[in-house]
């Protein structure tokens, strides 16, 4: 449960249609296995207490004693067990003689409630209106297994942990999910952050991609843990057959799934991450209206994470997923700077072109839009500005992408320009301290500015924004242009967009792809030192940390807001095998140091198109103050040196 995880799991027991002491049986069973997991909410199949398919059964006075018999055996055999519980079973009410599909919600051998189904559907295959009544409009205090207890569907209903925040349960009953009134809209208005569905759907070709899809979506829809657990092998096939297909789903990802077994599918559900994103959403609001919350408690402890975190959150795992992705920013980032470039009536696009990745990407995504334009590539000037740092590989390489994309391209010798601005302002050639790092990549900018003006064009930036993260520009250096193409592109993604571009080059222009995969191959660095024997001696990475590392970061601490601790503890989990632990705190701590003193480059930002999740600029995703504090956040890692393990 620490920092905001609970593990959550759907069940399908091998049941006996109409064995309700068998199904008791395999139930507790299931529901220790869960137990011995650590799991503490648990949904079962719809009706797994007496099995979906009892046709008439229903209707039998001695299927009825037997469900509650059997759900009496489950309350006693599992009262000790530190957890929640959703269990399907048919519930009559003696007062209008209607019989209902519920889900009885336990914990420590208590009934805390009974969730009847709304949706009954009379269809198809499905005849549950002959032997259920609708539970819409319900409200009645029943006793069953010797416990008053309500049944009630007339307000939400919603089970309260009261001492793990943000663990709030709603129940609904499988048709209710694929209805176009789902209760679990209504739950999560009244707080539900987990929603349960007991559901018996039977398996056709292709109906698993279309339950997949729509668990994901309510999930993503109500920015909740989504639970489903399906009824499965042992239900009578005499025309249906059940595949035990169950899924855990947060937030529009699924998280966990089984399909065609029996037994429990676990992982566990990020609490704080929901609450984050319902709080960042003002569309997200209270119910209209009562709701009825039932209180629980469980056994505060840690929740051993088996979810899937991976290394690149901003970067895709799937290949397919990944080129998906790196043609869909293009196209994006190209659109907006297309739009400028019409707006401002442009003669012509200049880019500093370094032969790093990031001025790479820039010229890429600018000859895209020109070429959506329909205007020449000839009309973007790239202009390469050898220094003190610069390298013949960068310089040879600038030349060599300039010339395979068709752009216009100028060298701009800027040493002996920043010599005399040295010399104007008495610094000393031997002293390489920030004034002379800097000094260059002003110049740099201003010479890009007024070969602009020059020809009345834009200047196009390439900073990009794991580099606007960590303040690592030079203040109205790179730091600034006429529009940033890069300004929402972490720097991890920079690396996939070019190698996607150089795939795509590969059968059309070979040596446009082998310029492209040699910028890939050069380290990260500014170029503003001069080179040890011909070679780079300025590698970013080993001043400022991986990049990823940081991305990673930015990802967790600024788009989902969370914690050091929770973000150190997601990192061990992600990368603990390529870092260990020390070197993961020192990054994370030089990454808060460097978030919280640069936000003053970042509230000043040029225009540039956000592609993907996460921004910076002060005018779309994050408003900081330039004086904010970092106490709070760094007192919180200084506490982590001095715990072991988390």
């Amino acid at each position: 449960m620490r920092d905001g995880f609970i593990k959550v799991a759907a069940g399908t027991p091998r049941i006996k249609v109409a064995d309700c002491d068998h199904n008791a049986g395999q139930i507790v069973a299931l529901m220790e296995a869960a137990a011995a997991q650590g799991v503490k909410v648990l949904a079962l199949p719809e009706l797994c207490v007496t099995g979906y398919t009892c046709g008439d059964l229903f209707l039998q006075e001695t299927l009825l004693r037997g469900a509650e018999d059997a759900l009496g055996r489950i309350l006693e055999e599992t009262a000790q067990l530190d957890m929640l519980t959703a269990v399907g079973l048919p519930v009559r009410n003696r007062w209008d003689s209607r019989l209902y599909n519920c889900a009885a919600v336990i914990n420590r051998g208590k009934i805390l409630g009974l969730i009847p189904k709304i949706h009954i559907p009379s269809y198809g295959e499905f005849y549950e209106g002959r032997w259920f009544a609708s539970g819409r409009g319900a409200d009645y205090l029943l006793t069953l297994c010797g416990q008053r207890v309500n049944l009630d569907a007339h307000n939400p209903v919603v089970f309260d942990c009261e001492n793990v925040p943000g663990l709030t349960v709603g129940v609904e009953i499988c048709e209710d999910l694929w209805s176009a009134d789902p209760p679990s809209a209504r739950l999560a208005l009244a707080g539900a952050t987990v929603i349960l569905n007991l559901s018996a759907s039977n398996e056709l070709a292709g109906k698993a991609a279309y339950r997949r899809s729509l668990v994901a979506g309510q999930s993503a829809r109500l920015v909740c843990g989504y639970v489903y657990a399906d009824a499965g092998e042992g239900e009578s096939t005499t025309d249906l057959v059940f595949a035990g297909h169950n899924l855990i789903a947060e937030n529009g990802t699924i998280l966990a799934e089984k399909r065609f077994e029996t037994g429990l599918t676990v992982s566990e559900l990020d609490l704080g991450r929901l609450a984050h994103e319902r709080r960042r959403m003002n569309t997200f609001g209270a119910a209209e209206g009562s709701s009825y919350p039932c209180f629980f408690r469980l056994e505060a402890e840690d929740t051993a994470l088996t979810r899937p975190v991976g290394k690149n959150p901003f970067v895709p795992e799937d290949g397919g997923d990944r080129r998906e992705r790196c043609e869909e920013i293009f196209t994006i980032a190209a659109l907006g700077l297309k739009k400028r470039l019409e707006h401002t009536r442009a003669s012509c696009a200049v880019v500093g072109l370094s032969g790093g990745l990031d001025s790479t990407l820039a010229l890429l995504i600018t000859a895209r839009a020109f070429d959506m334009l329909g205007r020449p590539r000839s009309d973007i000037l790239a202009v390469t500005m050898p220094c003190f740092g610069t390298t013949s590989r960068t310089k040879s390489n600038a030349q060599v992408l300039a010339e395979r994309i068709g752009a216009g391209f100028r060298t701009v010798d800027i040493g002996e320009a920043v010599g005399v601005h040295f010399r104007d302002i008495g610094q000393s050639m031997e002293d390489l301290s920030v004034t002379f790092e800097n000094g260059q990549a002003r110049e740099r900018t201003q010479v890009l500015m007024d070969l602009a003006n020059q020809r009345g064009g834009l200047v196009i930036g390439t900073g990009d924004l794991s580099e606007l993260a960590l303040g690592w520009a030079t203040y109205n250096g790179d730091h600034m242009s006429m529009y940033g193409v890069n300004g929402s592109i972490p720097k991890t993604l920079v690396r996939h967009l070019t190698a996607y571009a150089a795939d795509k080059a590969e059968g059309s222009d070979p040596a446009l792809a082998a310029v492209l995969r040699d910028i890939l191959d050069t380290p990260v660095s500014p170029e503003l030192l001069p080179p040890k024997e011909g070679e780079i001696a300025q590698r970013t990475e080993d001043l400022v940390g991986p990049y990823e590392l940081h991305d990673f970061f930015l990802y967790y601490a600024v788009r989902w807001g969370f914690g050091p601790r929770k973000v150190f503890r997601l990192a061990v989990a992600a990368l603990g095998e390529d870092y260990d632990r020390e070197t993961i705190l020192k990054w994370l701590k030089n990454f808060y140091r460097r978030f919280f003193a640069q936000q003053f480059k970042r509230s000043c930002l040029p225009d540039g198109p956000k592609v993907g999740t996460l921004a910076l600029s002060p005018r779309g995703d994050w408003r900081m103050p330039s004086d904010a504090v970092n106490a709070l956040w760094m007192k919180e890692l200084e506490d982590l040196e001095s715990q072991p393990e988390i």
